[in-house]
């Protein structure tokens, strides 16, 4: 039994997802939904969802400045938006979720599956990840980003600058830091690259994601050699591919 609210400033998009909720996500059997972003405000504080349904881009108040006027998100987010490469990149950087209008009923159905996840889990409090997409969003330089690693000990922020390499395991990814640490976190290093990919992070072997930077050789045995004197096999299908992005500027 889940509670749920939508804002959006836009009738038709609220039918349209209100709709799609009925239809697909049984779930939720408790639906609220506003165009108004102050009304919307009244009814995090009294209806108390536990997902929030949100659009970034409404004319009288952006659903980021709505959330500022929130003292506690204490719920989960799901923004609703039309193509915003640098507002998605933060979201993901930030373990939030996004839609992308017009919303498709498979990638609905599979963010409230992901949603589902997080509390059988029992994630934690939503506010650090939100924090951090602020942080995200407002961030001056691509470079200054923070991604959110969630591990059983808790939920870390990293700049990508920070991540050596991403090592993978069955279905959870290892992380190896510039400072010698590690962290092993429940999520596929494919969701990692798709992340990190942008950010000088390379796939040189299915079990292996490294940055770029701190490459510092590659040898005849088909190694790459990293600053922390870690060596990673590079596999004979991507051989051509990595050392030719290795090359690049």
């Amino acid at each position: 039994m889940v509670r749920a609210l939508i804002i959006d400033d836009e009738p038709s998009a609220v039918k349209t997802l209100s709709l799609m909720i009925q239809h697909y996500i049984p779930g939720i059997t408790s639906l609220k939904a506003t165009n108004d972003p102050h009304e919307g405000l009244f009814l995090i504080k009294n209806f108390q969802p536990q997902l929030l349904f949100i659009d970034i881009q409404m004319p009288l108040m952006s659903g980021f400045e709505l959330l500022k006027q929130v003292p506690q998100i204490n719920f989960n987010i799901i923004f609703t938006t039309a193509h915003d490469e640098y507002a998605i990149e933060a979201i993901r950087f930030s373990a939030l979720d996004y839609l992308l209008k017009p919303i498709d009923a498979d990638e609905l159905q599979n963010a409230f599956q992901r949603f589902t996840q997080r509390l059988n889990d029992g994630a934690a409090n939503p506010q650090p990840l939100y924090n951090n997409f602020i942080h995200n969003i407002n961030a001056k330089d691509k470079k200054d980003f923070k991604l959110a690693v969630n591990t059983l000990q808790g939920t870390f922020f990293y700049r990508p600058d920070e991540i050596l390499r991403l090592e993978g395991e069955s279905n959870y990814t290892k992380f190896f830091f510039t400072n010698n640490t590690t962290l092993l976190t429940s999520r596929t290093m494919r969701d990692y690259e798709e992340i990190l990919e942008n950010h000088g992070f390379i796939r040189v072997h299915k079990s292996h994601l490294v940055n770029k930077a701190y490459v510092t050789s590659y040898n005849h045995d088909g190694l790459l050699i990293l600053s922390d004197n870690s060596k990673v096999e590079i596999s004979r299908r991507r051989k051509e591919e990595v050392l030719s992005k290795l090359k690049a500027n």
